[in-house]
């Protein structure tokens, strides 16, 4: 599996991520195409080699003539339209500008299509949120990890006055990241980075196990003491085998919970994606007993599932780990009963004969019309199936990781803008920090 870590160590903009995408490999001229095809004139992209404490990287910046139009979501959604860029590249960079645009929404309190972009909307962003869809495009990999955020400190000027570090949409952004603190008086998670990173990032933590490729440096402007200006992000393969995937374990001990609202959340979880969910019975300190709620879910949906454990349960705090699983491939198949079909799943795993494992539901729908026990339905259907090697059994099938939640429980637990933007940390206020 093909795997990105973006060690975001003194923050993200959309400028840093471009340069960084650039360093690791990605085209500029594939990059330069697809800006220069939004047909702005004046505009270029400029990219340097650059030593920043120390270290070298790439600075990208963008040179554009002056401009005051503040831009709404329809009006970004036209530029993209028009450029002569891949559907996955438009659809992901307008999903990062509808990102911005839903949490300004939030903050302001108006409709997401009243809303109009100020430094988001300006041209340099434009061009670093566009060149960042389509970098992360051409890199291709199956999974983004991102380290904790740090927002930086201190006060700045928006456009609607002097705020504290993050700015109010900012801070929306951010909401369900981990955050940490780098005590550096500037801003160093820009709204253009949040956004990069709310829709891109598949999971938060330290670097994964993987094996190195390639590493790309993307520059601020700012100068710190005593720590680089750079986002440095990580391209390598995960030793991942086809047989296996990597998913979160989320779970929290509960004692002043009833079954009934357990019972309620786990429902909930498995509606929000949840792989699995089970409780565990347990002696807790003073002597109470308890249960531990457990869930396991792809890395992409474990926010979602937090949040949700968080407002069902009441908790104080949830483990959560990343534990790579084995499975067999998994594919949906029907057998034919003295009763009638009966559907069920097959599953393989190399050359093994395959098994066959009937659906609860469609065997209880046959048992109910019938008259029949239960039992015998589910005999009768296993009794039908005829095992064959996997190789008879089409490759496309693989993998389903009990994406339709049958819970047939095999589980897999184990366990005022100048504009010039000397930063570009595309915010409503001129930035200096990436």
């Amino acid at each position: 599996m093909r795997i990105a870590y973006l060690d975001c160590s003194t923050g993200i903009s959309g400028d840093m991520t471009l340069g960084a995408l650039l360093d690791a490999g990605v085209d500029v001229g594939i990059v330069r195409r697809g800006i220069d095809s939004l047909g702005i004139k004046g505009v270029r992209l400029s990219v340097k080699e650059v030593v920043k404490g120390g270290f070298r990287a790439t600075k990208v910046d963008v040179e554009h003539p002056e401009q005051h139009a503040h831009r709404h979501l329809s009006d970004v959604r036209k530029l993209m339209d028009v450029a002569d860029i891949t559907d996955a590249q438009r659809e992901l960079a307008f999903r990062i500008f509808t990102a911005v645009a839903q949490a300004e929404s939030t903050v302001h309190g108006m409709p997401i299509d009243k809303v109009h972009f100020h430094e988001v909307g300006a041209i340099d962003s434009i061009v670093d949120i566009l060149g960042a869809a389509i970098g992360f495009d051409l890199l291709g990999v199956d999974e983004l990890v991102c380290s904790p955020l740090p927002p930086g400190r201190g006060q700045i000027r928006i456009d609607h006055g002097i705020c504290t570090v993050p700015a109010p949409g900012t801070a929306e952004l951010l909401k369900g990241m981990p955050l940490v603190d780098v005590p550096v008086d500037a801003e160093l998670t820009t709204p253009t980075g949040a956004a990069i990173v709310k829709v891109l990032a598949d999971r938060f933590g330290p670097l994964p196990a993987m094996t190195i490729e390639q590493i790309g440096y993307g520059a601020g402007t700012k100068d710190f003491p005593n720590r680089a200006n750079l986002l440095r992000l990580i391209v390598g393969t995960a030793t991942v085998s086809s047989n296996s995937d990597v998913v979160m374990l989320l779970e929290t001990n509960l004692d002043d919970v009833s079954a009934e609202i357990i019972g309620h959340t786990k429902q909930k979880l498995l509606d929000a994606g949840a792989l699995d969910v089970y409780s565990t019975a347990v002696q807790m300190k003073k002597d109470r007993p308890g249960v531990i709620l457990s869930v396991i879910t792809h890395p992409a949906d474990a926010d979602a599932v937090e949040a949700l454990m968080f407002a069902e349960t009441g908790t104080f705090g949830i483990r959560k780990q990343p534990i790579e699983r084995s499975v067999r491939s998994r594919a949906a198949h029907t057998v034919e009963t003295c009763w009638g079909p009966v559907a069920g799943k097959l599953g393989w795993r190399g050359v093994e004969d395959q098994v066959f494992t009937p659906e609860f539901e469609d065997c209880a729908r046959v048992a109910n019309q019938l008259g029949l026990p239960l039992r015998e339905v589910f005999r009768a259907a296993l009794a039908a199936f005829t095992p064959t090697l996997q190789s008879d059994t089409p490759a496309t099938h693989a993998h389903d990781h009990d994406g339709g939640h049958s819970h047939d429980h095999d589980h897999d637990h184990d366990g005022g803008h100048s504009h010039d933007h000397d930063h570009d940390h595309d915010s409503s206020h001129h930035h200096d920090h990436g």
